[in-house]
């Protein structure tokens, strides 16, 4: 598995002083750079290196280390498996709107066999289970979530022009260190 590794990432981000918007007014905007936040709690190893290999397709990646975390819905009564995180940094070969960017992620998911309980179901490609059948779902092969995008026709040295997905912010710990790691 081969992956283009930026040296040098255009980050050094200061996220206090980023601008903050929700993801519906963005998905017709193209995005050229974003950070995704991976997941997964179920063979894990197997599914960030699949998703590693299709992000790769997409453009430059830069990784954060993959560490272990409680998931932190789990509870006494329902326990539930530590997740595995990774913060990706994706410069993008050409630019993609939110919108076409948020169904490839979906698929990615679906593609690792991603289950989702019908209440949440978004994308009609993705498999599901009934919520009432299935419960909650424990096991999540693969999750991936879009931290913060870059618009086309900003340049690389203006930081200030990154936007937080407000849908994500506040970063959980694991989130706000993977974002730290990539600006070093």
């Amino acid at each position: 598995m081969t992956h283009k590794m930026r040296q040098a990432l255009p980050l050094g981000l200061d996220v206090t002083k980023l601008k903050k918007c929700a993801p519906e007014p963005l998905q017709s905007q193209f995005v050229t750079a974003l950070v995704l936040a991976l997941g997964s709690n179920h063979h894990a190893e197997h599914y960030l290196a699949r998703v590693r290999e299709d992000l790769a397709v997409l453009g430059e990646t830069n990784y954060s280390i993959a560490f272990q975390n409680p998931d932190f819905t789990a509870t006494l009564e329902q326990p539930k498996p530590d997740y595995t995180n990774q913060c990706v940094y994706l410069a993008l070969t050409s630019p993609t709107s939110l919108q076409q960017l948020q169904q490839i992620f979906k698929q990615f998911e679906g593609d690792c066999g991603r289950l989702r309980p019908l209440s949440r179901l978004t994308h009609t490609k993705n498999k599901y289970l009934p919520e009432a059948e299935s419960g909650p779902i424990r096991q999540v092969t693969m999750d991936i979530d879009i931290l913060l995008v870059k618009l086309s026709g900003q340049s690389d040295q203006d930081n200030n022009e990154w936007i937080i997905m407000a849908d994500r912010y506040p970063f959980k710990a694991h989130e706000n260190t993977g974002i730290v790691e990539l600006t070093i």
